[in-house]
């Protein structure tokens, strides 16, 4: 594939700047565009460009006289905001809009999940508002020829992004030998994917004529249960008998409202994903980290950042009231 000019709309979150990296390494020639906030550093030779893009006026003049074959959206999660990018990016051979594969029916009737799987998430509202972007997206593609793909990760992560409840809270409980809160009975299979991995997939993408006018769900093949998940980060630590305590995702969710609707939205359900649709384009896409490896990144990345290992004062004491109570009850 010759070089595409591309334009990424964020580029410094967890899946975008690998997949920033991973254009750069096809020897695309990338821009970000973004408040200039970044906490991940670019590849050399990617242009910044500083804007709030929310502001259509304030984009259009950072892009300036430009021109992309691709714009790739990871900052939109209402239809007002894709509008206002529509309207200030230009006319690109290629839109790529970053949805969700939480929009995916929850519960799913029907596993694997494919991209025909439908659009039905009544728990969270992050979801439904990805679901009605992609509604006016077809509808622009269908009325007025609009050059667009849909992609839906689901639960994709780095070095830095703990899949847990409490994040590096969980950690610390788990060293400092507390027992550690998992939703249901950590039996259900959850798809999680590497941002590299995601990458391979995307970057497969740019400028793929079969990819215009469609949607596709990136997501590895690499289901492990919660148990597991919650047992490789325990190795990784260094903890050899980690006492994990499994409460249901709705008693999670009285507990904690803020927890509730990415549990009964998303990681309450057993999300087994079929890839072929996107394999079909891209043979190379494949699961090569599992989070096994994965875990072990985690936490020696926040072993060597310190400034990283926050735990959470409120969910700490939280999770000790909870598994009292699970505990008084016999759980």
């Amino acid at each position: 594939m010759s070089s595409l000019r591309i334009l990424f709309l964020g580029g410094s979150g967890v899946i975008s700047t690998a997949c920033v990296r991973a254009a750069v390494a096809a020897g695309h020639d990338v821009a970000v565009l973004n408040r200039g906030s970044r906490s991940r550093p670019l590849p050399e030779g990617v242009r910044e460009l500083t804007a709030d893009v929310r502001d259509g006026d304030a984009v259009r003049g950072a892009i300036g006289g430009d021109r992309f074959d691709v714009v790739a959206d990871f900052l939109s999660f209402i239809p007002d905001h894709v509008e206002t990018t529509l309207s200030a990016v230009g006319s690109p051979a290629q839109y790529i809009f970053i949805s969700s594969a939480s929009a995916y029916q929850k519960p799913p009737r029907r596993l694997p999940v494919t991209e025909s799987t439908p659009l039905h998430n009544p728990y969270w509202q992050y979801s439904r508002d990805k679901i009605a972007c992609e509604d006016l997206l077809v509808q622009r593609s269908r009325r007025d020829g609009l050059p667009m793909t849909i992609v839906r990760p689901s639960h994709t992560y780095d070095d830095t992004l703990l899949p847990t409840l409490a994040g590096w809270t969980d950690i610390a409980r788990m060293r400092a030998g507390k027992p550690v809160v998992i939703h249901g009975d950590g039996t259900t299979p959850w798809t999680i994917t590497h941002a590299d991995d995601f990458a391979v997939a995307f970057t497969g993408l740019l400028g793929h004529p079969a990819a215009i006018g469609d949607s596709f769900t990136i997501t590895g093949t690499h289901a492990p249960t919660w148990n597991d998940i919650y047992g490789w980060l325990a190795d990784a630590a260094g903890v050899a008998d980690p006492r994990f305590v499994h409460v249901a995702s709705e008693t999670i969710a009285r507990w904690s409202p803020d927890l509730g609707p990415t549990l009964l939205g998303d990681k309450a359900h057993a999300m087994v994903f079929d890839s072929a649709k996107v394999t079909a384009l891209v043979p190379e896409f494949r699961t090569r980290v599992t989070f096994d490896e994965g875990a072990r990144r985690m936490i020696a990345f926040h072993d060597a950042h310190p400034e990283r290992r926050r735990v959470d004062a409120d969910l700490d004491a939280l999770f000790d009231r909870m598994i009292a109570h699970a505990d008084a009850a016999g759980v």
